[in-house]
């Protein structure tokens, strides 16, 4: 008992059967999707041969043998065209199609032969009709024009009832005209609601894809900071106390501050600030025996601009800190009216593959144009922005982004940038 209780408890399936309700909350209701009239609802129009039954069952429609074989034909093809027009196997094939002249024939030959209440059965050919996908659009307008004209000429011609005529003409022309639009209508329903979904279902990579890349370059960043001064305070600690104790410090303030970051790109309110990039890319670089020299020219930048080329710095100080081994780097930041322009160099050998030999002791092998460079790629051309890596000239590596600073030129990169 206590088992099967905790089963239950837990969501999972009773042992006496079926599946129990998880506990966690109420059920939400499923959205409610309209799919539309079925096969079985064409069905009940058939009661309109009832006046063509009756007289067949009375004599009234000469041989009742005859008259009822013709039924019997007709209702057995109008299941067959409405059934196929709804089978996913055979709507889109020509089987409905020739089901449908075998109908047509029927219909005629009926309605030609014993007259009267057998132009009814004219609606139900044209009825019929609207479920065929293969006629919708102008062919159908044209098959409901001369089939609507013929059954009204042919009852007129054969009880000389103008009235009568226009009815028989009017009622067929409707049948089938008001049975493809309301097909067609709930078609384009259910093509909007897939269209939906997939839009939503993009939405969500979208934004998967953003809040991965906000989390690689925030983790790899602040754990390739945190690894550099604890390996300076594990160096320091035997013979400089103090700074071993500052470095410390410092382990602690990034620790910190990397919580609070992960927390406002976990609400997607994380707005980067290039000075404060900057700053941290100078305490990196000092920590990993890196010569740090920054420059900055030019007019203040839109905080979206700042943002993106904070990521920038972010990740092209984490390359050069975790895989150049670089013993300079320099960080040039330049803006004009229009543009602004960010180069990172350093004298080192720049990314290296996982399996190369030739680097040096105590670097850490990485993929060139790693997964970081990539994303930063897609965020600045997302802006109309560039980012070029590369080695510069015989020793070192380079990263150089562009980014226009105008208002219309950004109007994307603050999604980017979140």
């Amino acid at each position: 008992m206590r088992l099967r209780r905790r089963r239950q408890d837990a969501g999972g399936e009773d042992p006496d059967g079926g599946a129990q309700r998880p506990s966690c909350g109420p059920a939400q209701p499923a959205e409610r999707e309209e799919k539309g009239p079925g096969r079985y609802a064409f069905l009940p129009w058939l009661l309109m041969g009832l006046g063509a039954f009756s007289n067949t069952i009375q004599g009234k429609s000469g041989d009742p043998w005859l008259a009822g074989v013709g039924l019997l034909a007709f209702n057995s093809l109008y299941v067959t065209v409405v059934f196929s027009a709804f089978n996913p196997r055979r709507r889109d094939t020509r089987f409905p199609l020739g089901a449908l002249a075998a109908l047509t024939a029927v219909t005629f030959a009926i309605a030609l032969g014993f007259g009267g209440e057998w132009f009814l059965f004219f609606p139900l050919l044209s009825l019929a009709s609207g479920t065929v996908r293969a006629l919708r659009g102008k062919a159908l307008g044209i098959w409901l024009i001369v089939l609507s004209g013929t059954a009204g000429v042919l009852s007129g011609w054969w009880d000389d009832d103008p009235w009568n005529s226009v009815s028989i003409g009017y009622g067929t022309f409707l049948s089938g005209m008001v049975t493809a639009t309301v097909l067609s209508l709930f078609d384009t329903i259910h093509e909007l609601r897939a269209t939906r979904q997939e839009l939503a279902r993009s939405a969500v990579e979208k934004e998967r894809l953003r809040f991965s890349r906000d989390l690689h370059d925030l983790l790899g960043h602040t754990l390739s900071v945190v690894v550099v001064k604890a390996e300076a305070v594990r160096r320091l600690a035997p013979r400089n106390l103090d700074a071993a104790l500052a470095q410390a410090a410092d382990i602690e303030a990034v620790g910190r501050q990397a919580l609070t970051e992960i927390r406002e790109a976990v609400s997607g309110y994380r707005e980067g600030s290039l000075a404060t990039e900057l700053d941290r890319a100078r305490s990196a670089m000092d920590g990993a025996g890196i010569e740090p020299v920054v420059r900055h020219a030019g007019p203040p930048l839109p905080p979206q601009a700042e943002a993106l080329l904070g990521w920038v710095v972010r990740e092209g100080v984490t390359n050069a800190v975790r895989h150049s081994g670089a013993t300079r780097c320099e960080i040039e930041v330049h803006v004009d009216a229009d543009r602004a322009r960010l180069t990172i160099t350093d004298d080192g050998h720049g990314p290296v593959s996982s399996g190369a030999s030739d680097a040096p002791p105590g670097t850490v092998p990485g993929p060139v144009g790693g997964t970081g460079l990539k994303g930063l790629t897609e965020r600045l051309a997302a802006a109309g922005g560039t980012l070029r890596s590369g080695p510069d000239g015989r020793r070192g590596f380079r990263v150089t982004a562009e980014l226009p600073v105008g208002a219309a030129d950004l109007a994307e990169t603050e999604e980017w940038a979140r």
